[in-house]
């Protein structure tokens, strides 16, 4: 999580490289090698960490009206295995890859979003409520197959409690049926990801859940704080 400038950015069709670190593939598995340092405590981050994507649709979605922002689930369902040097740390499980681009800024876009994914089986259900800027709310829900991508009924929504920095939180959840958050992973001024129970199309299952709140980070304050954890090194 290191802000670098352009000349330390190169991409091909195979190759990523964003300073020392970068993103290659190898057959049908991402390696992406980290050489890092951490913030606010300097300490190298060093290791690899493999992504073979267990489905791989060729779909992407306009997240606004004006088709300035393009959302794309590149592998819904995923195994991933990290090995770590520094810190000698290593696991392996079940992950998850999706890309956003745009052309231009994602505060400029938007006020808010909240997305979750679970499994439902071979299945990776997706739900996306987007704030756009001069626009009404949008709503994704979709099932990520072997097969294909196909769009879902989008459960009502189900209000959660806010988070320690006041960030909203909403989901969605089954008609009658009750949505919770079972564990906060990560609490920003701005944004929250989260782990919570709900039920959708009659099952109950555990999600990834995370609430951005994009006129939070637009705010001069926060604006100052990032520096702080995400390092800016402008030339290289």
């Amino acid at each position: 999580m290191t802000e670098r400038g352009r000349k330390a950015v190169t991409r091909t069709a195979e190759n990523f490289h964003i300073g020392p670190s970068n993103l290659s593939w190898d057959g049908d598995t991402l390696v992406i090698a980290i050489d890092e340092i951490s913030a606010p405590i300097p300490r190298r981050v060093r290791g690899t960490i493999r992504v073979t994507p267990q489905m791989s649709p060729q779909t992407e979605f306009t997240l606004d009206a004006a088709g300035r922002h393009i959302w794309q689930p590149i592998a819904p369902a995923a195994r991933i295995a990290v090995e770590m040097e520094k810190p000698g740390l290593s696991w392996s499980g079940s992950a998850y890859l999706d890309s956003n681009r745009g052309t231009e800024p994602l505060e400029a876009g938007f006020k808010s979003w909240t997305w979750s994914r679970a499994h439902a089986g071979k299945d990776a259900i997706i739900l996306y409520d987007c704030k756009p800027r001069g626009d009404d709310d949008r709503s994704l829900a979709i099932a990520c197959r072997p097969g294909g991508v196909e769009p879902i009924a989008p459960p009502p929504t189900a209000q959660l409690p806010g988070t320690l920095w006041r960030i909203s939180r909403m989901a969605r959840t089954d008609a009658g049926t009750t949505c919770r958050i079972e564990r906060t992973l990560e609490d920003t001024p701005f944004y929250a990801r989260s782990i919570i129970e709900t039920s959708i199309g009659g099952t109950r299952m555990k999600a990834f859940h995370e609430s951005l709140s994009l006129d939070r980070f637009a705010s001069p304050v926060v604006r100052a704080m990032l520096p702080f954890r995400m390092p800016r090194l402008a030339g290289r």
